[in-house]
């Protein structure tokens, strides 16, 4: 039995905490919006205190055999591509170093040809000797796929369903392995039954109705706390951003989670789940990034770049385009020494990590740099 079995039961069947979360998230005024907030706040600061972790995504390659009908990376989109080397995924990994950062999401498309096998555990093994936390958010994989990753040093897994409505699945992903909805959403038992110890789920809001997503989330996580209760989990709700192909984009007036609905998700989250890490990105603008930090926020990424070598450079020597799966290299008079490789998505907060660390300290919490180190295992 997996997750997949509750799943596929949830509209018969919810448990009493479901039914609770269903309540916060139904229409409310401003006045019980803001009784959920104090009672986000109070809990938060119960269960963490008044700290909060900072990460950054390194990208690795922005190579994929999936077409998403809303991704950057989309296989069929035409976009200027590169898989950093080794040597250059430290470069970037050195540049967050000095930045401050000692957590890390190595982030990749789905293209096992680029990103082959092992080429992951010799990201991690480079890096692990000065990055102690390292998260991966890459194509899903199988158990013992997992557990070699974990021997290398990485501690934590992120994979979000994208949509959990089935219908909206399978028109958004036309093809490549993502098509399998279920092998995609018994990915984070995998990465426990692989020894991952942190586990992040989540949905990208603005591909189906806000609420059914936010539910599904809620099962998920609970079905979670329930079976793979040695591990911690963290709950992300990113919004559409404009990406590659589509630097046009408008949301979706229909399916759209604006502000107000963001925040109260938060605080049903937060509610039902006190101990849970909730993730805000950058891809949020800073005015609400600011005054989401009291009212339950646990993890925030700063000054990050959606795309590989954005932070150095590293990789736009090697730029090239991918053509039903084969390099297809870039004429010399096509070539500019300003090329990049192509972002995911944009970002809306671009301060700076220093900024967004200082802010912290105005508000009276630490900003968390590191909070783990394999060390504490050998006591």
């Amino acid at each position: 039995m997996s997750f997949v079995d509750t799943f596929n039961q949830l509209s018969h069947h919810k448990s009493p905490l479901l039914r609770k979360f269903e309540q916060l998230i139904a229409p409310v005024n401003n006045q019980k919006l803001e009784a959920m907030a104090k009672k986000s706040q109070i809990l938060t600061q119960q269960n963490f205190g008044k700290t909060m972790r900072l990460f950054a995504p390194l990208y690795v390659s922005n190579e994929c055999v999936n077409n998403c009908s809303y991704c950057g990376f989309s296989r069929d989109n035409p976009i200027l591509r590169t898989t950093l080397t080794i040597d250059q995924v430290v470069t970037e990994a050195r540049h967050l170093y000095n930045l401050g950062f000692r957590s890390i999401l190595l982030v990749a498309g789905e293209h096992p040809k680029f990103v082959s096998e092992g080429y992951l555990q010799q990201c991690i093994d480079a890096i692990k000797s000065f990055i102690p936390t390292i998260a991966i958010e890459v194509g899903p994989m199988k158990d013992h796929q997992y557990g070699e990753l974990v021997n290398h040093g990485a501690e934590g897994l992120i994979v979000y369903q994208e949509t959990y409505v089935r219908d909206a699945y399978a028109k958004l992903h036309t093809a490549g392995p993502k098509k399998n909805f279920d092998w995609r959403l018994e990915c984070p038992e995998r990465a426990y039954a692989g020894g991952f110890r942190r586990i992040g789920i989540g949905a990208l809001f603005g591909l189906a109705p806000w609420r059914q997503e936010a539910t599904a989330i809620a099962a998920h996580l609970e079905y979670l706390y329930k079976h793979c209760w040695k591990a911690s989990f963290s709950v992300a709700f990113p919004r559409m951003r404009p990406y590659a192909g589509n630097y046009q984009y408008t949301p979706n007036p229909d399916l759209f989670l604006d502000d107000k609905a963001l925040v109260q998700l938060i605080f049903a989250f937060r509610i039902c789940f006190p101990q849970v890490n909730i993730v805000l990105s950058t891809r949020e603008p800073a005015s609400l990034r600011n005054s989401l930090i009291p009212l339950g926020i646990t993890h925030m990424s700063a000054g990050s770049q959606t795309e590989p070598g954005g932070y150095t450079g590293a990789g736009n020597n090697d730029l090239h385009l991918t053509v039903k799966g084969k390099r297809v290299e870039i004429q010399d008079s096509d070539r500019s020494p300003c090329q990049k490789a192509t972002e995911q998505f944009t970002i809306d907060d671009t301060r700076s990590p220093a900024s967004i660390a200082n802010l912290l300290h105005t508000q009276g919490y630490e900003p968390v740099w590191k909070d783990w180190d394999k060390a504490i295992l050998n006591q």
